[in-house]
């Protein structure tokens, strides 16, 4: 398949170019800095990033399983997120979709804290998470984990952020989804994914 000479993808300061079929592509880290102070740290393509937003793309190079409910979710190897952050949100989102531009589902961290810069997306996890799966509603996980009731877990303030953000999921996984169908459609990510998978 040939590429046009230049291809530029959504990115303010990190333009990623394709020229003669090679792809020069900028990393950018998302650091996970979870409860117990583990951190985690990912290599990812940055497609957006501003001072109070960024959007990653993840290349998923294992599969991984989830479970809820007596139920599994499989996310396939060589699928890929498109990660939404916010510095002013008590949330993230990863959008998966499979190798050929399925969407998958969407994931949810309830996290604060976060912050952006040109070289890094971190945020403190707060445990709890949210599942979205197109046609299943969505479902809260890891409860289970915390320390305490969820009530009282950080004085309120997951609850209130979970609170809010399952109050509002339909609109917010609607802009989402529209966004990443308009400025990320999966053409548009093929010379990243090719990378990827050499």
């Amino acid at each position: 398949m040939s590429w046009p000479r230049r291809l530029f993808i959504r990115a303010r300061r990190h333009s990623q170019t394709v020229t003669k079929g090679t792809l020069t592509v900028k990393k950018i880290i998302e650091r996970k800095i979870r409860y117990d102070a583990t951190v985690s740290d990912y290599e990812c393509v940055p497609l957006d990033v501003e001072k109070q937003r960024a959007v990653l793309f993840y290349w998923i190079k294992d599969s991984f399983t989830i479970n809820f409910n007596r139920m599994k979710f499989t996310v396939p190897k060589d699928s890929y997120t498109i990660a939404f952050y916010w510095a002013d949100r008590p949330y993230n989102v990863y959008m998966w979709r499979d190798r050929g531009g399925k969407y998958l589902g969407a994931y949810f961290n309830i996290v604060r804290n976060t912050s952006i810069s040109p070289d890094m997306v971190s945020y403190e996890d707060l445990i709890v998470d949210v599942m979205a799966l197109p046609g299943r509603g969505y479902v809260v996980l890891d409860e289970h984990e915390l320390p305490e009731p969820l009530e009282r877990f950080e004085n309120g303030y997951v609850h209130q952020s979970l609170s809010a953000l399952t109050a509002s999921m339909e609109n917010i996984l609607s802009d989402i989804l529209s966004e990443a169908g308009r400025i990320y459609r999966h053409e548009s990510l093929i010379p990243i994914i090719e990378q990827m998978i050499v």
